[in-house]
């Protein structure tokens, strides 16, 4: 059984970018990542995203990022309440899929952000991408809304609650 204390989260870096673009080549992480660009300097630093190395044990395997739903004028999040949080994430590491992971570091990261006083953490997978949504429902994500179309693709509004 997977236990939140067994995660660390660390801020990403520019010299985290070489595994992230291993990690973004992966078919897996491919298929619902739509990004073939590595992060840069100014993305790294921007004030509205917390971009995170996730390892298990010492052992860096995931990434995630939270952000403010309000730091863009046209997000499909930006109705939410003040403070409110994004969240989005891949493991990049084939081998650490399947076995607990993803449900264990994501709860572990949502308790953070409920800590800090998020009232509402958001999340948007594509509506076809079945394991991410049966893990954010396993979290207490509820769909708020049918898969709408958005800059950033297509994507199910998914919140939960503290």
């Amino acid at each position: 059984m997977m236990t939140p204390d067994q995660y660390s989260f660390r801020r990403a870096t520019l010299d985290d970018l070489d595994l992230l673009m291993e990690w973004q080549s992966k078919p897996h992480v491919r298929k619902w990542w739509d990004s073939d660009e590595p992060y840069d300097e100014e993305e790294l630093t921007d004030p509205r995203v917390a971009r995170w190395i996730v390892s298990s044990f010492g052992r860096p395997f995931a990434f995630m990022q939270d952000y403010t739903v309000h730091g863009w004028e046209d997000h499909h999040f930006a109705k939410l309440p003040k403070g409110s949080r994004g969240i989005d994430q891949y493991i990049g590491d084939p081998e650490m899929i399947g076995v607990g992971h993803g449900s264990a570091f994501i709860g572990a990261r949502m308790q953070a952000l409920f800590d800090e006083k998020a009232p509402v953490i958001a999340t948007d997978p594509h509506p076809g991408n079945e394991r991410a949504i049966a893990v954010y429902k396993k979290l207490g994500f509820e769909p708020v809304g049918p898969p709408q179309e958005t800059r950033w693709g297509l994507i199910l509004p998914m919140i939960a609650r503290r």
